[in-house]
């Protein structure tokens, strides 16, 4: 069965065919200024009450933990940071998962392992909630002195 596309997606899709919703998506929060306010792609309502389910975005962000080669940021940093920045912008709930991942450093070359934060939201796909998602990963690189904060947006459905 072939999934429903909002307009936007479909248009985009049938310029580039081969991009998936989710790299669409993070082409339209990592594009253009104009871009970034776009709403994001969310799934459509048919395809979403077929599961009794609502239409929604997933976001989520990976957190690296490094500053330089060691851990700069402590649990207890990231928990100053979650409650002051996170939590007040989406107060409706989150989730954090511990990760380990890897990279490449675009200054030096080199690979570099770490440990990291996963954060995921669920969430509408309207330009305020993409302003709040920005304002997180540029608070945290400036905050930790980042090189960047991984970012994928997907369109969902979602039911509690």
């Amino acid at each position: 069965m072939r999934p429903v596309i909002m307009p936007v997606t479909w248009l985009l899709m049938r310029i580039v065919p081969n991009l998936s919703s989710a790299a669409l998506s993070l082409f339209l929060l990592a594009g253009p200024a104009a871009a970034q306010l776009a709403p994001v792609p969310t799934a459509t309502a048919l395809v979403c009450d077929a599961y009794a389910a609502g239409a929604m975005i997933e976001a989520q962000l990976f957190f690296g933990r490094n500053i330089g080669s060691e851990i700069g940021v402590s649990e207890r940093d990231w928990t100053d940071f979650l409650n002051g920045e996170v939590t007040p912008r989406f107060p409706n709930g989150l989730t954090v998962t511990d990760g380990s991942g890897h990279w490449r450093d675009i200054e030096t070359g080199r690979l570099v392992r770490e440990p990291s934060k996963i954060l995921t939201l669920l969430a509408d796909g309207d330009p305020a909630t993409l302003i709040l998602i920005r304002e997180i990963v540029d608070l945290y690189k400036g905050r930790f002195h980042q090189q960047s904060v991984a970012l994928v947006v997907r369109p969902v459905c979602v039911s509690f």
